[in-house]
């Protein structure tokens, strides 16, 4: 059943329909694509300045539109560091942004985080622990889930998983080939990154390709809301953007 939804439009490929009046079902109706952004996507960064996002300012700017992090020969990092938004701890959500990143860089979308203490550099006052959705520049991790942080690596490509807290996470099915999945992130061009947190369940979305879902059946230790941030990751010179940053707040069940 899940290999039917493995291929999503990507917002690129959509242009906005609003439906007239009542939907009434047909017998002859199935599943279609949705066109454009849903209603109640609200943009969260100006594509400007880094109004509501804070971040050490050595390794974050805006460029042409973008948000970019990055990270120089001179600006070599010993520990990972975020931008993060301000403006909001987010519960039940989907978020969409595109993004593009150099072939050496390592990145990720954190989400329901908290900002923690950084013993390898404490003057790092933007480390993160929380749900990521992977993306690097060698397709490696991309669309997996893996909180950093905390209880690691959640669910990697072509998996549904459930995380239960006392074993490692269980793999509940399957719905493609990680190596063929990868291959739906093009690093060098702008891929729409698209999160769907509800409840419990989990789902990273990379150009209308599922990527993995997670249930966490873990309450003790699974966060129920928080921050966004964007990582620059440990390791050589690279470069991750961002733009079209969009968020839409859904009613909890």
């Amino acid at each position: 059943m899940l290999a039917g939804l493995a291929r999503l439009p990507s917002a690129a490929q959509q242009a906005a329909t609003a439906p007239t009046g009542p939907y009434v079902p047909k017998q002859a109706d199935r599943p279609e694509p949705v066109t454009g952004d849903e209603p109640g996507f609200e943009a969260i960064f100006d594509g400007k300045t880094l109004n509501g996002w804070e971040g050490n300012p050595t390794y974050w700017g805006v460029q042409d539109g973008a948000m970019v992090g990055q990270i120089t020969p001179e600006t070599i990092i010993r520990s990972n560091t975020f931008i993060i938004w301000r403006e909001g701890r987010p519960k039940d959500f989907e978020l969409k942004v595109d993004m593009r990143i150099t072939p050496g860089g390592n990145s990720g979308i954190n989400y329901r985080s908290a900002v923690v203490p950084d013993t390898v550099t404490p003057d790092n006052k933007f480390a993160m622990r929380g749900y990521q959705c992977d993306i690097d520049g060698v397709n490696r991790y991309t669309g997996n889930n893996y909180e950093e942080k905390g209880r690691l690596f959640l669910a990697v490509r072509g998996q549904m998983t459930r995380v239960v807290g006392t074993r490692k996470p269980i793999v509940v099915a399957t719905f493609g080939d990680p190596q063929q999945m990868a291959s739906a992130f093009v690093p060098a061009n702008w891929n729409t990154i698209h999160i769907i947190a509800r409840a419990n369940v989990l789902s990273h979305i990379v150009n209308g390709q599922l990527m993995c879902i997670v249930v966490d059946d873990d309450p003790p230790n699974r966060p129920a809301d928080g921050l966004i941030g964007v990582q620059v990751h440990v390791g050589g010179p690279m470069k991750v953007e961002c733009r079209n940053w969009r968020l839409k707040r859904l009613l909890s069940p």
